[in-house]
């Protein structure tokens, strides 16, 4: 079977495999650290952290990564590696591989993944090659196939979901925990919702003021956060904290607030927790009157609204198979030219050594005759090795590396080359 020259083994977990909970504690709090670290073992490394994923991208192989990472206290994880992680990572760009299938917001997170490993000095080219590749597929997917029209991001998923839990957000009272660009994408979600109030909190003031004016909202003061929860119907958190921000007790006494007669039950509060690591405190969906709901629960969206785009899914995968294709060609020319820059240095030195050695033999030093020499012999090296060169391209480009190989060391080696025996 050809063998595939693509060096790109891709190991984590995902919404696929695993639940909040597990691809939180897959976590690596300190990337800059984890890619440090890393850096000492692979020529590249790249990480990708979002709110349903992480993912870990090395230029290397399946074994270094997987015991890499089961040093780092990491089990149960997925690993694709070669042509396999060139699609997967394809698939990842174009949307195909979201929880939310068409969603935008992947291409951004692949350029910033690929930004901090540059920072970190831990972005080999082989792996900005790939990167940059699979943003381009993303790009040109959406360009071509509807995959992302009526497409839902995780922040507007939310929003959605929300909506189907209460009935209608028209005239509610609403709290946006973060400012970020997940933050963003659910404003920009629940500004066409008829709202009577929408309040953002961010542990900045002036980001939550920012995002506040752009969507007609209002800046609340991150140590004023409980006050507005007492005030809204729905609250949808998403910073990026690496700790929780809403605790049990607070929001506990927070519900109490919300309650009439005052030895009645709270008035319901829809919270909605979107942020990785978690910004809700465990167990604060015990409290009374608190419906709690996760990234694990945005699933049903994503099942809902799939369904509209699944044709253009269809032709997205297609799309990837084909530019996969185009793309291991590429890598595999790549290594052919580095075969061929080993046969045609071996060529090149003989050709010299038996130039200088016919014109020793000829007794002759002026010019022409060493030119016309030096003319043969530089054709003669070139014709003889016509035919190997196409050969040699050729095997390597349908990823026949070992035949490239072996014809290589046949002419530069006198290797033999495998094959079936002569018959008697």
């Amino acid at each position: 079977m050809a063998e595939t020259v693509a060096p790109l083994v891709i190991a984590g977990v995902s919404h696929h495999t695993a639940n909040v909970t597990t691809i939180e504690a897959f976590r690596f709090a300190d990337e800059e650290a984890f890619l440090t670290t890393a850096r000492d073992r692979f020529p590249g490394v790249i990480i990708l952290q979002t709110c349903n994923r992480v993912e870990v991208m090395v230029e290397g192989d399946e074994a270094g990564l997987r015991r890499f990472l089961e040093e780092q206290g990491r089990r149960d994880f997925f690993v694709h590696e070669s042509a396999g992680a060139l699609r997967h990572l394809f698939a990842l760009a174009s949307g195909i591989d979201s929880m939310i299938v068409g969603e935008d917001q992947i291409i951004g997170q692949l350029k910033k993944a690929l930004s901090d490993a540059q920072e970190a000095n831990t972005a080999s080219p082989f792996l900005e090659t790939c990167i940059n590749k699979a943003v381009h597929v993303g790009v040109e997917i959406r360009r071509r196939t509807l995959i992302n029209r009526g497409s839902v991001s995780v922040g507007s998923a939310a929003v959605r979901l929300a909506e189907a839990e209460i009935g209608t957000l028209a005239g509610k009272h609403i709290l946006v925990v973060g400012s970020g660009e997940i933050g963003l994408l659910v404003a920009q979600a629940l500004a066409a919702k008829h709202l009577t109030a929408m309040y953002v909190a961010n542990r900045t003031y002036k980001r939550a003021e920012i995002l506040a004016g752009k969507i007609g909202g209002k800046a609340v003061k991150f140590d004023e956060l409980y006050h507005y929860i007492t005030l809204s119907d729905v609250v949808i958190s998403c910073t990026a904290a690496p700790h929780a921000v809403i605790k049990r007790t607070e929001l506990a006494h927070a519900m109490r607030e919300r309650c009439w007669p005052p030895e009645g039950h709270p008035r319901p509060l829809i919270l909605v927790d979107i942020a990785q690591p978690r910004d809700v405190e465990d167990g604060a969906g015990t409290v009374d009157g608190v419906r709690l709901y996760t990234i694990d629960d945005l699933r049903s969206v994503n099942e809902q609204t799939m369904s509209t785009r699944k044709a253009e899914a269809d032709r997205a995968h297609g799309f990837v198979e084909a530019e996969l294709a185009l793309f291991l060609r590429h890598l595999n020319r790549r290594t052919a030219d580095e075969y061929l820059a080993t046969l045609h240095t071996w060529a090149e030195s003989v050709r010299v050594r038996e130039r200088e050695r016919a014109l020793v033999r000829l007794g002759c030093t002026d010019e022409k005759t060493a030119g016309v020499v030096d003319d043969l012999t530089r054709v003669l090296t070139k014709k003889l090795l016509t035919d190997a060169t196409f050969s040699i391209r050729t095997s390597a480009e349908v990823g026949d590396i070992a035949a490239a190989e072996a014809l290589v060391n046949a002419i530069t080696k006198g290797d033999p080359i495998e094959g079936n025996p002569p018959q008697e």
